[in-house]
């Protein structure tokens, strides 16, 4: 499973290393929940840390849209949290991933900071990140979004 983990990240992401203004997590390191079809292929993915007050979905990712497997992998992280006694989630994205902030909004998260220029420092220690995303948008930017439990 690691291995396609791995391959699933370097295929989507460009590595299983993440950098975030939080910090870079190697995501095949991570906790998470995997969603699988009826012929054994990944679907869906999340993967998350804990901090102190609160868990941090650091990746969620599904590959067939609007079929409600992000939205039930959400609802797996957010149990994770409640059983741990967490009270908050948060999620970092891009300015460009309108399709995330929609997804994540429509879930009770709420938009807490704007980290300008996060992308660009981020691209420091890892240069692959892209420099333009979704309809043309150039990458510069992280949201903050958080859901209080």
């Amino acid at each position: 499973m690691q291995k396609k983990l791995h391959d699933f990240f370097t295929d989507h992401w460009g590595s299983p290393e993440m950098v975030l203004s939080t910090g870079t997590y190697t995501v095949t390191d991570l906790d998470g929940f995997v969603c699988i079809d009826s012929d054994k292929r990944m679907i869906g993915l999340i993967t998350y840390t804990l901090h102190q007050k609160s868990l941090e979905i650091i990746s969620l990712d599904s590959l067939k849209e609007n079929r409600g497997y992000g939205t039930h992998l959400l609802k797996k992280v957010e149990e994770v949290a409640i059983q741990k006694g967490l009270h908050q989630i948060q999620v970092i994205t891009t300015n460009d991933n309108l399709h995330a902030l929609r997804f994540y909004q429509k879930r009770d998260y709420y938009i807490s900071q704007v980290f300008p220029g996060a992308v660009i420092k981020a691209r420091e220690k890892k240069p692959d990140i892209p420099l333009v995303g979704y309809a043309d948008i150039p990458i510069r930017d992280e949201i903050l979004l958080i859901k209080q439990l």
